[in-house]
C-alpha cells in the first residue's frame, strides 16, 4: 500500500504543483475491485482521481491502455493525467459524483435520455471492428468462450445458489441443470462477437453535464454484445418497469441495422441476460459473505428477480427458471 505522502508526491509531478499548494485526500469506500480510490482537491476548486491498483489482479494492469484506446475510437471515457506502471498508479479526470445509480428516482423522462445516450455511446464500442483492434498495444482479458462461460455459471452456482440461498441441488438436477446453462453458453457463443465493457451497470456510466462517460472498463474483452445490453437494461441496482426496458432495448435495435429481425432480437436479449444476472448473483455472494462487503447483498433480491424473469422469457431454461423460483422463496 502506497503511503499518502507518496500519492501527493506522484500527483504533485504530474499535474505540476508546487509544494505550497495544499492538496487534500480523500478514499472511496466499498468498491469491490482490488484498487483504491481518492479524491484529490486544491485551489477548493481543482480535483482529480488517484487510483492505486493490485497488479496482481491482471485486469487492472489494462486498465491505463484501454482508456487511452477507448478515447481514441471516440468512446467517451475520463481522461487519463499519467500512469506510473511500476508503482500501480493512475491519475484521471474526475467526472464528479453523478452516475446513473445516483439518478435512478429522477423522472423517466431524465433517465430515457441518459440512458438512450449510454446505448448509443456502447453501440460505438461494439461497432469497433475486431479487425482493427491494435492487439500489439492494448491487451485484453480472455474472450469469452466456452471457459469463461463454465466459470460463471460454477461461480454463480457456488456462490449464490449454495452460499446464499442453502440449496444443495440432487445429482439428477444438477445434470439437467449444466446441460441447459451448457446450451446457453453454446448459443450465445454463436452470436457475433464484438468488444465489451463486460460490466456496465449503472454505477459504471458516470454522467456529467448530461453526457455519459464509461468508467471500470478494465474488463473490456470480445465477446456477445448483448451481455452489456443485460448489464444495463437488467441491472439490479436500478429499476425499469417492462415498456422503459424494451423501449430502451428497442433503441438500441434501432441504431443500426440489425441482421435479426426485432423478433429474434428480444430472446437474444434474454438469455444474455440470464448469463449476466448468474455472474452478478455469483458476485453479490462472493463479495457479500466472502469479502464481507455487506452493501452486495442488499441488491440480491432485485438480482433473483430479474434472473427469474430473463429465465421465464425463453424456452430453454426450465430448470434454472423453478430453480430461481425456489431461491427467490428462500430470500424473500
Amino acid at each position: 500500500m502506497k503511503s499518502r505522502e507518496d500519492m501527493i508526491r506522484f500527483a504533485r509531478e504530474a499535474l505540476r504543483l508546487s509544494e505550497s499548494i495544499p492538496i487534500e485526500i480523500s478514499p472511496f469506500e466499498g468498491r469491490g475491485s482490488d484498487r483504491s480510490f481518492y479524491r484529490l482537491k486544491w485551489n477548493r476548486k481543482d480535483s482529480v482521481i488517484l487510483i492505486h491498483y493490485d497488479p496482481k489482479r491482471i485486469e487492472n494492469n489494462y486498465y491505463a491502455d484501454i482508456a487511452l484506446f477507448l478515447c481514441d475510437i471516440g468512446v467517451t471515457v475520463p481522461r487519463m493525467i499519467r500512469h506510473d506502471s511500476s508503482n500501480c498508479l493512475i491519475l484521471m479526470e474526475d467526472l464528479g459524483d453523478t452516475d446513473l445509480w445516483s439518478l435512478r428516482n429522477a423522472p423517466w423522462e431524465t433517465r430515457r435520455t441518459l440512458y438512450q445516450k449510454t446505448l448509443t455511446v456502447i453501440h460505438k464500442l461494439h461497432g469497433f471492428s475486431e479487425q482493427n483492434f491494435p492487439s500489439d498495444r492494448v491487451r485484453l482479458m480472455e474472450s469469452f468462450g466456452l471457459d469463461l462461460y463454465r466459470w460463471e455459471r460454477n461461480y454463480f452456482r457456488d456462490h449464490f445458489i449454495k452460499n446464499v440461498c442453502g440449496v444443495e441441488l440432487e445429482p439428477s438436477v444438477e445434470q439437467k441443470l449444466e446441460a441447459e446453462l451448457s446450451d446457453l453458453a453454446d448459443r450465445l457463443i454463436g452470436t457475433k462477437r464484438s468488444l465489451i465493457h463486460r460490466d456496465l451497470q449503472s454505477q459504471n456510466v458516470m454522467i456529467r453535464d448530461g453526457e455519459p462517460f464509461l468508467i471500470d472498463f478494465q474488463g473490456m474483452r470480445f465477446g456477445n454484445p448483448f451481455y452489456d445490453l443485460a448489464s444495463l437494461l437488467c441491472d439490479p441496482y436500478v429499476e425499469f418497469d417492462t415498456g422503459q426496458r424494451m423501449e430502451l432495448l428497442l433503441y438500441y435495435y434501432n441504431l443500426s441495422k440489425q441482421d435479426l429481425s426485432w423478433e429474434n432480437f428480444q430472446p437474444m436479449f434474454w438469455e444474455a441476460s440470464v448469463q449476466r444476472l448468474m455472474q452478478a448473483l455469483g458476485a453479490y455472494g462472493f463479495l457479500g459473505l466472502k469479502k464481507g462487503l455487506k452493501a452486495f447483498l442488499e441488491h440480491i433480491p432485485a438480482g433473483v428477480r430479474n434472473l427469474h424473469l430473463a429465465a421465464s422469457q425463453t424456452a430453454s431454461l426450465p430448470i434454472l427458471e423453478e430453480l430461481t423460483a425456489e431461491c427467490q422463496r428462500v430470500i424473500e
